[in-house]
């Protein structure tokens, strides 16, 4: 049978008002891939397209579509439609579109979706940012403990086509306090008068409802589940969270330290969605910072105006000596981040760290310095002592560079500060400074400026 395979061929039976054989040939393909094609056409024909897919898979469509079309799209339809649409999206998703849309439509939305929607929705908005509570879906099926296999599937079958995923049951007892959970291959697999209390997995391992979202792409991470579920502070079943979830927190927390590892103020929306203004405000406070800082780099140096004036020579190796020790000491922040934020190190392995990065900056140190000094006497013909004095600071930068790297992204995380902002613009910076404090003391020692 013939399939759509390219925006143009939704344009071409729009334009012929096809639209019979539209919705058919859309309706054969997934609903990601009908969204993708619905973001490459104009908005007109986005709506046009989106009325016509069919009811039961329109909602499934539009959860895969871009926030600003998703906008768009609900604010274009009736007051009706846009509930239908609400009632039929999970209450996690839901509740995602919502947060990114102002209140005044919120509240319209709201009002022409369900009484269960909304509570479903209103309940979700009540956690707190980047929680458990506010990722969760409170579609899920949930087991009284005293059922029996052959009513629990009957009960799967009445409410499992409204539920996230049906692959793992949780069994509630009768104050909702999850007590167990079965998977759903074992129920098929069970006699039909056995009791759910007899065969549960009473070794639930659950994440609370304030649970750090980070925290919880760890815990999916540690123990390899599809979902997992959430309780309260008394141990109510009250949400699942599920991997597909977890894939997009993985990202967002990726591009939130990367951001911040580049001296950026993190931000939820994608790039070619922010405004000029909005990136300058984010780029702008930490450049502010670091140049006020790095202010301190050139008093070091007018300070030493008069050595340099007797060895002019040593300012030419300034640029090179600030570069490879911010290098070293970005390597080390770096790979300790990434340690931190996958609970492989700990501040208690802050001495075990500092041994291992003391043994490596030696190696890397002395390794740079003598090819250094090869290039310096054979190259340069700086003579020895110059070249002595800017091998010597090189393997003391790096050493520096080294424990400074790793350090301080360890003392932020004890501090209750996130390690990802202790990166490299922070660290280049100081170590920056320590670099020209060691260079012009050594050349002093040596050179007896």
């Amino acid at each position: 049978m013939e399939e759509i395979n390219k925006t143009e061929d939704i344009r071409e039976l729009l334009e012929t008002k096809q639209y019979t054989r539209l919705r058919q040939k859309l309706s054969e393909k997934n609903e990601a891939d009908v969204a993708s094609a619905l973001e490459e056409l104009e908005e007109t024909e986005q709506l046009k397209v989106f009325r016509i897919l069919p009811k039961d898979m329109a909602a499934d469509v539009f959860s895969y579509m871009d926030v600003d079309v998703q906008h768009f799209i609900i604010t274009s339809l009736s007051a009706k439609d846009a509930g239908n649409i609400i009632d039929n999206l999970m209450a996690d998703d839901a509740t995602d579109m919502l947060e990114e849309m102002p209140a005044n439509i919120v509240k319209k939305l709201l009002a022409a979706a369900s009484v269960e929607t909304r509570r479903d929705i209103n309940n979700l908005l009540r956690y707190p940012e980047d929680s458990a509570g506010s990722i969760m879906t409170v579609e899920f099926v949930d087991l009284k403990e005293n059922l029996t296999v052959e009513q629990s599937i009957e009960r799967i079958r009445n409410v499992g086509v409204d539920s996230e995923t049906i692959n793992i049951c949780y069994v509630l007892d009768t104050r909702r306090k999850l007590v167990g959970t079965v998977a759903l291959r074992y129920l098929l697999l069970s006699q039909p008068d056995e009791i759910i209390g007899d065969i549960m997995n009473e070794n639930v391992i659950s994440i609370n409802t304030m649970m750090d979202q980070e925290e919880v792409a760890r815990q999916f991470q540690k123990y390899d589940f599809t979902s997992m579920p959430v309780v309260d502070n008394e141990s109510r079943l009250v949400g699942i969270i599920t991997v597909d979830d977890i894939v997009d927190i993985m990202e967002q927390e990726a591009t939130e330290d990367i951001e911040k590892m580049a001296a950026i103020l993190p931000t939820d929306k994608p790039y070619m969605r922010t405004g000029v203004l909005e990136t300058w405000k984010k780029r702008i406070p930490w450049l502010l910072l670091l140049m006020i800082s790095a202010t301190f780099t050139g008093k070091i140096i007018s300070s030493f105006e008069d050595a340099l004036s007797v060895y002019v020579v040593l300012t030419a190796f300034i640029p090179m000596l600030m570069d490879t020790g911010g290098n070293a000491g970005g390597q080390a922040s770096v790979t300790i981040i990434r340690g931190l934020s996958l609970d492989e190190i700990a501040f208690k392995d802050i001495w075990k760290v500092v041994g291992k990065e003391v043994r490596v900056a030696f190696l890397c140190g002395f390794t740079l310095a003598v090819c250094n000094f090869a290039k310096l006497m054979l190259l340069d013909r700086v003579g020895l002592q110059v070249s002595l004095v800017v091998c010597i600071t090189l393997v003391a930068v790096v050493l520096i560079a080294k424990i400074v790297g790793c350090t301080l992204p360890m003392f932020a995380k004890k501090l209750g500060f996130d390690p990802a902002v202790m990166a490299s613009p922070f660290i280049t910076t100081i170590v920056d400074a320590i670099s020209l404090l060691i260079y012009f003391d050594v050349a002093t020692r040596l050179l007896g400026i």
